[in-house]
């Protein structure tokens, strides 16, 4: 008999989002907009102490809109961290300009400050310093914001802070996402948190994020009628899925905590085999462990990440790689690429030996155990085949 399925992050309701759903209705705000989009936002704002937020319908559509605030367009290039989704980079080609993806380090397997720095001083002599750098906090672990704000600020960039994977997450206790100009949230159904699709743009700047609304609603100007002077986009969140997050919100304290002792008995259980490394977190900093992640070292294991994900497939459990890099995707195959140095492309390396366990804040002690014996039985039978021969 096949095993129940276990997946990588589901939804975790409160069992409290059916309550805000229901007022939406009872008050016939179904439309987008309304009182709990406008909650959502003031509840959001405060809860990582931004002074704005605004409610989008997806992280990208935030990302988009950050680059439109900074005037990125047509010839313009944009730096963004390499070990990300798609969807961190796919808003720069929105705008007509060209990415520049910037390698990991090993420290955060967040963008190399090393190899950053290297990249803003070729683009400083060659007169065309980028727009923007979009910073991705991956799997919940912030980047070396301080080092990566003290090169964006001598070179004068903005920095927009890809926070999508983690809300709830601290960098020297700072939250996560407040730390650049523009900070992103996803409320995607795998988040720690979720609205089923949406995402928050929050910053200081309250004068830009007025103007996000306005793009994010179609541009459509004070007028008694329908007038548009500029170009918007239909980005804003609906009032019932506003609702699911102002409900999720309420228990994100909750979910750090429980991301984070799925990722203590995982590390526990099986940091003793040779060749795992668990995702570091970075001195003074706490991260929401969104998903648990390791690297496999197959000259230890004599097992490769890719078959290992392919054990617990066989056994219906959802593990998988590490993002492949975007300077490896063939959307991409044109555009620069920096590595942390000469002879280490640490975003590859961790691409090829990276492994996301089952993380999901509901996932339960009987199941997590099964990935943990799976992984144990499948290593350590290949650590015993070895012995015999």
């Amino acid at each position: 008999m096949k095993k129940p399925r276990i997946y990588l992050s589901p939804p975790h309701m409160s069992g409290k989002e059916q309550e805000y759903i229901k007022e939406a209705f009872m008050t016939n705000w179904i439309a987008p907009l309304g009182p709990n989009v406008d909650a959502f936002e003031k509840e959001l704002a405060s809860y990582v102490g931004a002074s704005e937020a605004v409610a989008v319908n997806s992280g990208t559509s935030a990302i988009h809109l950050a680059l439109s605030l900074l005037g990125v367009t047509r010839g313009d290039t944009v730096f963004c961290s390499t070990l990300t989704f798609v969807a961190s980079a796919n808003p720069i080609l929105y705008q007509g300009a060209e990415p520049v993806f910037i390698d990991s380090d090993y420290d955060s397997w967040n963008m190399s400050p090393q190899a950053l720095q290297r990249a803003l001083q070729e683009a400083a002599l060659q007169g065309k310093l980028p727009k923007a750098v979009i910073i991705v906090n991956l799997y919940g672990q912030s980047a070396k914001m301080d080092e990566l704000l003290t090169l964006c600020d001598h070179f004068q960039v903005p920095v927009i802070e890809d926070a999508a994977e983690s809300l709830g997450s601290t960098y020297k206790g700072r939250p996560s996402g407040t730390i650049g100009h523009y900070g992103i949230y996803s409320f995607n159904g795998n988040k720690i948190i979720t609205t089923s699709g949406g995402g928050m743009l929050v910053s200081n700047d309250v004068e830009s994020l007025q103007k996000a609304r306005f793009l994010a609603t179609q541009a459509r100007d004070p007028a008694p009628y329908y007038q548009h002077s500029q170009v918007g986009h239909n980005y804003r969140l609906s009032n019932i899925l506003a609702g699911v997050g102002r409900a999720q919100l309420e228990v994100i304290d909750d979910r750090v905590k429980a991301r984070r002792l799925i990722f203590e008995r995982y590390q526990q259980s099986l940091s003793h085999i040779p060749g795992i490394s668990f995702m570091p977190e970075l001195e003074n900093s706490m991260t929401n462990r969104w998903l648990t992640t390791f690297t496999i070292d197959e000259n230890e294991t004599e097992i490769s990440s890719s078959q290992l994900i392919e054990a617990m497939a066989k056994e219906n459990i959802e593990a998988r790689p590490v993002w492949k890099p975007l300077h490896m995707q063939p959307l991409f195959k044109e555009a620069a690429y920096f590595s942390h140095s000469e002879d280490e492309d640490v975003a590859q390396q961790l691409f090829c030996t990276g492994v996301c366990l089952p993380s999901g804040s509901n996932l339960t002690g009987e199941e997590q155990m099964r990935v943990i014996s799976l992984i144990e039985e499948t290593l350590e039978g290949v650590l015993v085949t070895r012995e015999i021969i």
